[in-house]
């Protein structure tokens, strides 16, 4: 069993790039990870990591036994599971990372429901808009939205998300309704912050980015859509944070036959290997709920038209 624990450490801090990181994925302290660490590299005798106050990094040696070690856990893993017969259940501390918004509507409310049905599992849910760094924070599973950079994390496409220009019946009524995305021009647009632009369809499969103005901006988008539905100007919004909007007639979409093609809602994690049947199981959840029409009704959008 120490000889296993020993192995599990080493893994888990190559992984995170921290003892801290480590310990809190595990719920024990760095000084019990130092410790193991330790003791395998006594038992092998020989340097797997070179730690110092700012960073660890692996040997040639280490590189090539975190390979090995990743193999045998997984294998492992999959050997409980499989002489189980599907007795194994989800057990230990979850960290997720999701934007702000989209959290809040799309992903408390399941990550409660998913620790409901795994009495197990805790879970610390941090909201933020910023870019997390999985490794070093942490992070065991990231939801982002939009297309993702080419990097070496993992990701599994949970959804799409379609993006739509929207304001109040009032506003239209008084400044008119948009023809086409070159009209924004004569129109109070809501930005974001330094918003580069909004993103139309040219009609031959192409993508255009319009820039808008107006005399509001914000870099909460909560704050754009609160302005929208008082009648401030158009804002280009996710769907779903204005579907039960617009299903309820709050806001009406314009320029829909200039919508550009839905992106994509991911979760993100370090790596496959080895990856924790905690952090399996509540990616497939997600995957399950977001791909029900069920789910995005029960969020509100009634009878919207929905791109997922």
């Amino acid at each position: 069993m120490d000889q296993l624990k020993q192995i599990e450490s080493f893994v888990s801090v190559s992984s995170r790039g921290s003892l801290s990181a480590a310990a809190r994925a595990e719920g024990v302290t760095p000084a019990v990870i130092g410790r193991r660490l330790d003791a395998l590299e006594q038992r092998l005798g020989v340097k797997l990591l070179v730690r110092t106050t700012r960073s660890i990094t692996l040997t040639f040696e280490g590189s090539a036994f975190l390979e090995d070690c990743q193999r045998i856990l997984n294998d492992l893993s999959n050997a409980e599971a499989s002489v189980s017969l599907g007795g194994v259940k989800p057990s230990g501390h979850l960290r997720i990372s999701a934007p702000a918004g989209f959290g809040r509507r799309h992903v408390a409310p399941l990550v409660r429901n998913y620790l409901h049905d795994n009495p197990d599992v805790s879970c610390t849910l941090d909201l933020t808009d910023r870019l997390v760094d999985l490794v070093n924070e942490g992070i065991d599973c990231a939801i982002r939205i939009g297309e993702l950079a080419d990097s070496s994390l993992v990701s599994v496409r949970l959804a799409e998300n379609r993006r739509v220009v929207v304001a109040s019946p009032d506003y239209l009524v008084r400044h008119g309704v948009p023809a086409s995305p070159d009209d924004l021009d004569n129109h109070v647009c809501l930005s974001l912050g330094q918003q580069r632009g909004w993103l139309f369809s040219d009609g031959s499969g192409n993508t255009t980015m319009m820039k808008v103005d107006g005399r509001l901006d914000c870099n909460d988008g909560a704050v754009l859509h609160e302005w929208a539905l008082a009648g401030e100007g158009l804002a280009w919004r996710s769907l779903w944070e204005v579907a039960a909007d617009l299903r309820a007639g709050r806001l009406v979409s314009v320029l829909d036959d200039f919508a550009a093609p839905a992106n994509g809602v991911y979760a993100v994690f370090p790596h496959r290997r080895n990856l924790a049947l905690r952090v399996r199981a509540f990616i497939d959840y997600l995957k399950a709920c977001y791909g029900s029409a069920g789910y995005w009704l029960g969020a509100g959008t009634g009878d919207v038209t929905m791109t997922w």
